[in-house]
């Protein structure tokens, strides 16, 4: 079948490509360019919503029946299609999300890892025998699919996110409905096509594009018996309130301000790589990006030495621009976040060391200088709440425990990162850091494909992302005893 078209992107129900019952369409903006309208796409209503569930629902029990090793041949298919179209995939999310060619080139390889470890997983959906307290009785476990799903996915990662929700939906044996952003709908209808292109069996997989209201209607529907969402924590907490009275089941990965702690005998240059790599990829604008930085007073400014030249350095422009060392931030409103946690901070006191305003270069995009904030509070608004954007405060402490103190005391618990050469304080942040996600002597991003995507505390509700874990979200766990 042809590729879905930028210039005009439907949904994708029950096997076919359709219009909203709205009508209505939405302009698909490049961040690095607003004068570039890539294309439209349908604003789905919650009528279309309920049509994709329709569909999902009719297709449930047969795609149950199928089981989970012939259901993960139609992934190897997809996987085929997905490399050989990767190019596509890339000019789609830089085009769209704004970030790098090299970072959306990244996404690609990372979605095709995930899927390639959730098609082996399908042969080791595995329940466990034990011992009965009876005689001549077999005791065991099995696990079922949770049934229909919806699947409701952010801007920054789209393909990479939406791809470890559908994948192992699929090979659990659930129908789904994806949600995608509305700033990305082109990545995500190419995403759809590819698994449509593979033969998925009509209503499998079902693709509404548009903004709250398809997604709220997902929440609402008692058909959908789990939500799997990943964005802020407002909706996270309206997502869990409103299916709280039906109990339904839901995985919420929201949001972070995430730490990476440099200790007074760290590697300062390997720390400054790292920091460079988790603050400013992809524009800052990932869950797990480096936000605070606490830092030893005895070598901050040897620290600061390191990494205020090269973040002053960065060039900023496209994505598509080989020479560019970060582009924009996704949209209008995420470029006033940024530049308003900037004046808020200064207000309270903090420094600007380099940046600290919007972005002017030749093309009108949404472009936000990096910038690095010094003297900053450990308990001020910028060291607390989540910016997603390429806005990075300093905190200077005193000693190891006095770092985890502060690194702890946000309401998030996305990632934690240390910079030392104690092998005895490595462990111990290991114990410490309230956080899903560890790093030592690392960037404090990135996460491998069977590992837990997960956070603590207010970044994270139910199941991980990731994993063998994953199937607690996917699937129910039966107990079973046979007397023979």
């Amino acid at each position: 079948m042809a590729q879905p078209s930028p210039n005009h992107l439907s949904n994708h129900i029950d096997g076919r490509w359709l219009p909203s019952r709205t009508g209505e369409v939405r302009a698909n903006v490049n961040p690095a360019n607003t004068g570039e309208v890539i294309g439209e796409f349908t604003e789905s209503g919650a009528k279309d919503a309920d049509a994709a569930v329709d569909a999902a629902d009719a297709a449930q029990r047969e795609w149950d029946a199928v089981g989970p090793i012939e259901r993960a041949k139609f992934l190897t298919t997809a996987a085929g299609l997905i490399a050989e179209r990767r190019e596509e995939f890339t000019e789609a999310i830089t085009r769209e999300q704004g970030k790098r060619l090299a970072e959306s080139t990244g996404e690609v390889a990372r979605s095709l890892a995930i899927l390639d470890f959730t098609i082996g997983e399908a042969r080791r959906i595995n329940g466990v025998t034990t011992p009965a307290e009876e005689p001549r009785t077999w005791a065991m476990t099995f696990r079922r699919p949770l049934g229909v799903v919806g699947l409701i996915t952010p801007w920054n990662f789209p393909l990479a996110i939406p791809m470890w929700k559908v994948a192992p939906a699929l090979v659990a044996g659930c129908t789904a409905v994806l949600k995608p952003s509305p700033l990305t709908p082109w990545t995500s209808a190419l995403l759809m096509q590819a698994f449509d292109d593979a033969g998925l069996p009509p209503g499998v997989l079902n693709l509404v594009q548009g903004d709250r209201a398809p997604g709220e209607a997902l929440v609402a529907d008692p058909r959908v018996a789990g939500i799997s969402f990943t964005g802020s924590l407002p909706v996270g907490q309206a997502i869990n309130r409103a299916g709280a009275g039906r109990l339904l089941r839901t995985q919420l990965e929201l949001g972070g301000k995430n730490a990476l702690i440099v200790l007074a005998d760290a590697d300062l240059d390997a720390a400054a790589d790292a920091i460079i790599h988790g603050a400013f990829g992809q524009s800052g604008q990932r869950c797990s990006a480096t936000s605070r930085v606490i830092v030893d007073r005895s070598v901050r400014d040897r620290l600061l030495e390191r990494l205020i030249p090269r973040v002053d350095a960065m060039r900023i422009g496209a994505g598509d621009q080989d020479w560019a060392d970060i582009g924009p931030v996704v949209n209008a409103e995420q470029l006033r976040a940024c530049v308003t946690a900037i004046g808020s901070a200064v207000a309270e006191g903090a420094h600007v060391s380099c940046g600290g305003a919007e972005a002017t270069i030749d093309t009108p995009g949404h472009f936000v200088q990096p910038t690095v904030l010094t003297e900053v509070a450990w308990d001020s608004e910028l060291a607390q709440e989540e910016v997603f954007g390429p806005v990075l405060c300093v905190i200077d402490c005193d000693g190891y425990d006095d770092a985890m103190r502060i690194s702890n005391s946000v309401k998030y618990g996305m990632s934690g990162t240390i910079f030392t050469q104690d092998p005895s304080l490595m462990f111990q942040a290991l114990r410490d850091f309230q956080a899903g996600m560890l790093h030592v002597n690392r960037p404090g991003v990135g996460a491998y494909s069977h590992l837990p995507h997960m956070g603590a505390k207010a970044s994270q509700l139910g199941a991980p992302e990731c994993s063998p874990d994953v199937w607690d979200f996917y699937t129910d766990l039966r107990s079973v005893c046979i007397r023979y």
